[in-house]
Formats: C-alpha cells, structure tokens, sequence
C-alpha cells in the first residue's frame, strides 16, 4: 500500500514538474489576429438565420432576373419592333452618317395612372392620367432600391453580393468592404478592394467595356434600341400589371443587398467582442481557451506555424505535400481513362451497396 502512495505522489511530482518546464507563450499582436481570422472564418460558416436569408435569396436572383427580364423584353419589343429594328440597322448599314441603333440594358418604362399632389390650400388633389416613370437597369452594377444605400457605391453592392465567394476567392479582394466601412469616408483602403473587386468582376473598364463576369452578364440582358445613346431620352410605354412586376424585381434585388449586409454585419459586431476580449488576455493559450469555447479547435501549434492570415498551415508535411502535388500536373491520356473507369467502377459499387 504504501509503495503504491509512493509510485502516485512520484508520478504527480514528475508531472507537475514536465509543466513547470512548459513555458506559456506571450500573446502578442500577430498571434491574436491570427486566434482571430481563425474565429472569423469559423463564424461566416455558421447557419445562422441572417445566413440562410442570404443563401436564399441569392439561390433565386438569377431566375428572378431572368422573368424581369423577359417582361423587359415583351415591352421593348411592342415599341420597337423586331421589324423596326430590322430596318434601321439597315439604314445604318447603308449610309455612313446615319448612327440610329445600339444595345442596352436599361430602360425608362412608365405607364398612365393617378397620382396624388398638393394644391395651395393644402388640399389633396388626384390627377389622372398622368405618366409614372421609374428606370430600370439590368446591368451587373445596375442600380437598386434598398433603404440602406451606399450612397454612391450603391450600384456596386449587389455584384459584390453576388458574387462574393468569387470575389473573395482572390488575393487583395473583398466583397464584403462596403460593409465593413459603411460608416467611414472614402479612403485608400476602401478604395484599394472596391476597385480590385470591380477589376476581378470585369466592370472597370468602364460601359460597354466590360470582361470576364461583367461581360457575360450584361450581354445576356441588352436589347437593340432605336434611338439616342441615353435611356432617359426614350421612356417606354407599359401596362401598370408589367410596371408594378418590374418594380417588385428591382426591390428583391435590393433586399438581397440588405441580406448580405445584415449577414455580415451579424458577424462584425460578434468580431467586435471578440476582438475586445483578444486584446485584454496575455496568454495565448487563454485566446486558444475562447476559441475553443466558441467552437474553433486549434492549438498553439498552428497559430505559431501559420502564415499571417492565420488560414494556411505551413508544417513541414504538408508544405511537402503541396509540394509534390504541383508536380506533373499534366495527366496523360492512359492515366485520365484508368481515372474514369475506376471512378464508373465506384459509383456502381455505390449504387450495388444502396440497392
């Protein structure tokens, strides 16, 4: 019996004294916004309500776009006709100073209906049949209607939204800058994403300059228009049921925008806390404490190994291995049908095991 109190008091002694050597590393400012980006990275995975919000309403815009657009286009093509256009692209084609015809992708459509004004007396008076206008934009960086504007990066807002695992994706990017400095000024470091950002989705070149996703998306909705270059000088007539359609196209595209902001937002205020807490702790194995808490397991290990982003860890093993894995990328002919056939052999043995 007392042999073994011995072996424990002994065993207790030598442990005690393995961590008495282990030294606790000092947090200092690169560790904590690494525990950080870590903990950031984490909470934009999370299924939170205002995610989902987001994830819903941007698995609909494409189609919601396309049916606006198609309504869009039965409008146009009432006004101008497929015949219409027909001749004045040969007339521009036969004589050099006759310029009549050109693509575009926003219009200014109204219809005939009542509208409410003040008289002297303050009295509420209706007109009828007076024009209501309003102007709509299928470009990628067309404008919107949300009640939280950004002012004049407005029209940059719902790309980036769209677009914001692309975008995100690429070194110097952010989609999500325009949230994050709503309520600063225009500066340098704003300005720095919103122009990469611009340049990756191929919209800053300018109108009718655009590449890579710009291109393909306003491409997809422009129609030939006859007339001058600008949408204002050539209001469309429309029924009040396709105007009031349009109207509501154009607002879920703003909600989607406010979506995104909300989602984002829910996260930068958790961030805030965070961040305040990161800085008043010493230790780094008390910022690994609250991370795992919040759910994000790591260790000191991989912050120490980590780049500064905190996102990429560079061991030995698996640098190695990312390593190799850039060489001989080129796969040869035999080599992509022995893929195939073992990737058909799988999938029936999957299908053999669910039957």
């Amino acid at each position: 019996m007392t042999l073994e109190v011995n072996s424990l008091k002994e065993i207790i002694i030598n442990t005690n004294k393995e961590r008495g050597q282990m030294a606790r590393i000092r947090l200092n400012q690169e560790y904590r916004n690494k525990v950080a980006n870590r903990i950031k990275q984490s909470l934009f995975q999370e299924d939170t309500q205002e995610k989902k919000k987001y994830d819903d309403l941007k698995g609909q815009q494409v189609d919601l776009n396309d049916k606006a657009w198609s309504v869009a286009k039965d409008i146009v093509r009432r006004h101008y006709t497929d015949e219409d256009v027909e001749k004045a692209y040969y007339l521009q084609n036969k004589f050099e100073n006759v310029s009549t015809i050109a693509k575009d992708s926003c219009f200014h459509f109204h219809y005939l209906g009542t509208k409410e004004k003040r008289g002297y007396d303050n009295q509420v008076e209706i007109e009828e049949n007076v024009p209501i206008e309003k102007h709509f934009d299928f470009r990628l960086n067309g404008s919107i209607d949300t009640e939280n504007n950004y002012s004049s990066e407005t029209d940059k807002s719902y790309g980036f939204a769209l677009f914001r695992d692309e975008i995100n994706a690429q070194e110097n990017c952010n989609a999500d800058i325009l949230i994050e400095q709503a309520d600063k000024d225009d500066n340098p470091h704003k300005r720095k994403f919103v122009d990469n950002n611009n340049e990756y989705l191929g919209l800053s070149g300018g109108r009718n300059n655009e590449t890579k996703y710009g291109k393909e998306w306003n491409e997809k909705y422009q129609l030939d228009l006859i007339g001058r270059d600008y949408c204002r000088d050539r209001s469309i007539a429309c029924t009040e049921q396709e105007f009031k359609f349009l109207i509501s196209w154009k607002a879920s595209k703003g909600q989607f925008v406010v979506a995104h902001e909300k989602w984002i937002n829910s996260v930068l205020k958790q961030m805030k806390e965070i961040k305040i807490g990161l800085k008043g702790y010493k230790w780094l194995d008390e910022a690994i404490e609250l991370a795992n808490e919040l759910g994000v397991q790591i260790t000191d290990h991989e912050i120490i190994r980590t780049n500064s982003t905190g996102l990429v860890i560079y061991n030995p093993k698996n640098l190695a291995e990312r390593i190799k894995g850039m060489k001989n990328t080129e796969k040869t002919r035999e080599q992509k049908i022995a893929e195939r056939v073992a990737y058909m052999q799988q999938q029936q043995t999957n299908s053999d095991n669910l039957n």
